[in-house]
């Protein structure tokens, strides 16, 4: 291919389409009133797009920021990053929301993620419309618009865009991947998901992993092979049709999972802590020619730990959850890499459109302090490194980390390092780091490869609009009868023709529970908000807080590459200008009431997203039952009464809530009752029967009720055998949210993760008896 073929991706404009789907093909053919009377003369197949259409495959890597692949100068080997950087073109300032569902609701639709109901994530959504959870069919995805113009649509991977409450196998399935313009979708359907025991679904079916982790099974892999199976068959059956591709891995999203071998790697890698990472890091990021060499180090808040603040004792610890992130990453960057291989083996590469952004928002410091089991934050449980590393000796030391005993995630200011030479990390939207992530583009046939970075300002909303002006196509006015919102993205091919052109995206805010920004041609003004990820607990004074309380800052983006000189001071006026500007833009997109996606997290976790029922009957084969819509038997007052048959010393799991990072099981171990509640790894409280379950049938009730009635207040549970009580103990303290994002109730046997280390080598572990019936109630408001 020439230079001179690859001036523009621009494609030529095609005839507008303003209603999608297009009307049916109409039929050449005469009918008279015989055959012989008849002409058949079908016309050809209509084709709505032009003759080179490209294929097109996203790539989205999660919770990655942007001074961790080695390319750009940081200590992850990425290869396949790398690879499309040399061979494509790269943004450098291309931007996302710095939440998970916010971001892919934005990339999917071209909305900004309020507009689309995406202002929080899928589970922690509520009622306010900027934060619904739902993505409106008048903002029709771009797998739905290409779909109804003849492309082949599959999604792998994490989804995280549909209302959790719609997440079991009883649907309801529009608003499931396939529901919005994907043919295909293998992966999980929530935030976060076990790399070796996830929830899987593969359309609108939930299926099993292929392998145990025994076995070798890893997610990335997995959505690798199924990614290349399903392009294989689209080679051998579609061949003319174009395909879109997202392929989204859950890495590097905690828990942070991935085999010995891959975070062995990096051993010794990051022993000389955070705080020497940072700098060496934006050394690399210059020398990579990725950050500007006026680009500024900003310093580590006063709140967040220095590396020279751990104990000596404690430092292994935080390295090695710094190496296995590591491996993390490297892993995924890989299967990707797979992906790309097999565009090549199939002779799909050169006309193939590859976008690969590193990140849906900077690196997570959920993590706060370094945890063996990361949903401690989001329970806001405070807890000492101490236990941590107490629980994690019982479960092997530093080599359980990574494996599927634990649920880690590093310390925050490792994700603060890996968001270098910024302020921000995940969750801040007021601070470039979490809103600020790579971008690359390749595609042999069409672009120049160019290592020098394009500079203008972009976002995530953009994909859209400039997947349309390569087709040639038009934004539909109605799909499905619908009619739709206007895009809010602005295309960047532009940008990919002439790396000089000036920016088009002049404005965009930025708003995360209630961190916010705004950027207006090369300014930026920013509030941080009354949160900040690595603090562990509800913000003090959060009851009062108000968005007027709140110090804003001003940046000077152009000439300040890092957000580190604040220029409110000096000029009050601009600043009040931008946040005259942010309080338009937040009324136009839905935003207000500023700080809505703090309510639940920190207000009502009692509000988050749940079935609306009081009481449930499951049979006993009821499995993968997602925890968002289970009943919730770890925080509310209930009542589970099990109808068994029961064998002569009987064994097996009659239910688990929950995962090996945390949850709770009601099992049998030679006829002996047991119930187990795992307080993420830190904790674990076990209640077994004063003596074995008789054979025959039998009714088992575990009653559970607060001994204070408070989120996280400690439980008192009641075992009882055909209404004789066998055992009975205190739960101290509980999870007043959830266990986890991704497993699930299982009753019968126990899939996902291990939730007791009792059956850990003997799951699923079935019960060998029958249960015919299981009841689940939750206390009336006199028996709590």
């Amino acid at each position: 291919m020439t230079d001179d073929a690859r001036t523009s991706i621009v494609g030529a404009p095609l005839p507008p389409a303003r209603t999608l789907p297009f009307p049916p093909k109409s039929s050449g053919s005469i009918a008279g009133r015989t055959l012989a009377d008849s002409t058949y003369s079908p016309l050809p197949p209509q084709r709505h797009l032009g003759e080179d259409a490209p294929n097109i495959l996203v790539i989205l890597i999660d919770d990655a920021g942007p001074a961790l692949p080695a390319p750009l100068g940081g200590a992850v080997n990425t290869p396949t990053l790398g690879r499309i950087r040399e061979e494509g073109i790269g943004f450098n300032r291309f931007h996302t929301t710095a939440m998970c569902s916010p971001t892919r609701a934005a990339l999917l639709t071209g909305r900004n993620h309020h507009r689309v109901g995406n202002g929080q994530i899928a589970e922690l959504a509520n009622d306010w419309d900027g934060y619904s959870g739902h993505i409106p069919k008048s903002s029709a995805t771009v797998a739905e618009v290409l779909r109804n113009y003849g492309y082949s649509t599959g999604a792998w991977g994490k989804w995280h865009n549909t209302p959790a409450e719609e997440t079991t196998a009883a649907g309801p399935f529009d608003r499931w991947p396939t529901g919005y313009g994907f043919e295909y979708f293998y992966g999980f359907l929530a935030g976060e998901a076990s790399q070796y025991e996830p929830n899987l679904v593969r359309n609108t079916t939930n299926v099993l992993p292929p392998k145990t982790p025994e076995e070798g099974y890893h997610l990335s892999e997995d959505i690798a092979d199924d990614a290349i199976g399903w392009l294989r068959n689209h080679k051998a059956l579609s061949p003319d049709k174009p395909f879109f591709m997202y392929w989204a891995t859950g890495a590097i999203h905690g828990p942070h999972h991935i085999m010995k071998e891959w975070s062995d790697k990096y051993k010794g890698a990051f022993d000389d802590g955070w705080d020497v990472y940072r700098e060496r890091a934006l050394a690399g990021a210059k020398a990579a020619g990725w950050v500007p060499e006026s680009a500024v180090l900003t310093p580590r808040p006063d709140n967040l730990q220095g590396w020279d603040d751990i104990p000596d004792d404690q430092k292994p610890f935080q390295a090695r959850l710094m190496e296995v992130c590591a491996g993390f990453g490297e892993h995924a960057d890989v299967q990707a890499g797979r992906l790309v291989d097999a565009l090549e083996e199939l002779g799909y590469a050169d006309n193939t459109l590859v976008v690969y952004i590193w990140g849906d928002n900077g690196s997570s410091g959920e993590g706060q302090n370094g945890t063996i089991s990361e949903l401690l934050a989001q329970n806001m449980i405070p807890t000492t490194i101490e236990q941590h590393l107490a629980a994690l000796e019982e479960l092997g030391g530093l080599d359980a980390l990574g494996t599927p005993a634990t649920d880690n995630q590093y310390h925050a200011a490792w994700a603060w390092a890996g968001s270098t030479p910024y302020q921000g990390m995940k969750l801040m939207a007021s601070h470039l780091g979490g809103t600020r992530n790579p971008m690359f583009m390749r595609w042999p046939g069409r672009i120049a490869p160019d290592i020098t970075a394009r500079t203008q300002f972009h976002h995530v909303i953009d994909l859209v609009p400039t997947i349309y002006e390569v087709l040639g196509i038009s934004h539909p006015e109605s799909v499905n009868g619908i009619h739709q919102d206007p895009i809010d993205g602005t295309s960047l091919a532009y940008a990919v023709d002439d790396p000089s052109a000036e920016g088009r995206h002049r404005t965009q805010y930025f708003e995360i529970m209630a961190s916010r920004s705004i950027y207006s041609d090369g300014w930026i003004a920013s509030a941080t908000g009354p949160r900040l990820p690595w603090v562990p607990g509800a913000p003090p004074g959060i009851a009062t807080w108000t968005p007027d309380q709140d110090v804003w800052e001003l940046y000077h983006l152009d000439e300040d590459w890092s957000q580190a000189h604040d220029l409110a001071a000096e000029n009050p006026q601009k600043l009040a200008d931008l946040k005259e500007l942010f309080a338009i833009e937040a009324a136009k997109n839905e935003v207000l009431p500023v700080g809505a996606g703090l309510w639940v997290p920190v207000y009502h976790p009692e509000y988050r997203i749940s079935v609306p029922y009081t009481q449930w009957e499951m049979g006993g084969d009821t499995v993968r039952v997602p925890e968002f819509c289970a009943p919730a038997l770890g925080n509310k007052p209930n009542v589970v009464t099990i109808s068994a048959t029961v064998p002569e010393r009987a064994n097996g799991v009659l239910y688990k809530l929950g995962g090996a990072g945390g949850g709770l099981t009601c099992f049998v171990v030679d006829g002996v009752l047991t119930y187990e509640y795992n307080l993420f790894l830190v904790q674990r409280t076990t209640i077994a029967a004063s003596a074995p379950l008789p054979a025959g049938d039998a009714t088992i009730e575990i009653e559970t009720a607060y001994v204070e009635a408070r989120p996280g207040g400690p439980l008192s549970v009641t075992l009882r055998v055909n209404g004789d009580e066998v055992g009975s103990g205190v739960v101290p303290v509980s999870a007043p949210l959830l266990f986890s994002a991704n497993d699930c109730l299982d009753i019968g046997r126990a899939y996902g993760g291990a939730v007791s280390r009792t059956y850990v080598d003997k799951m699923p572990f079935a019960f060998d008896g029958e249960i015919s019936k299981v009841h689940i109630a939750y206390a009336t408001p006199q028996q709590a």
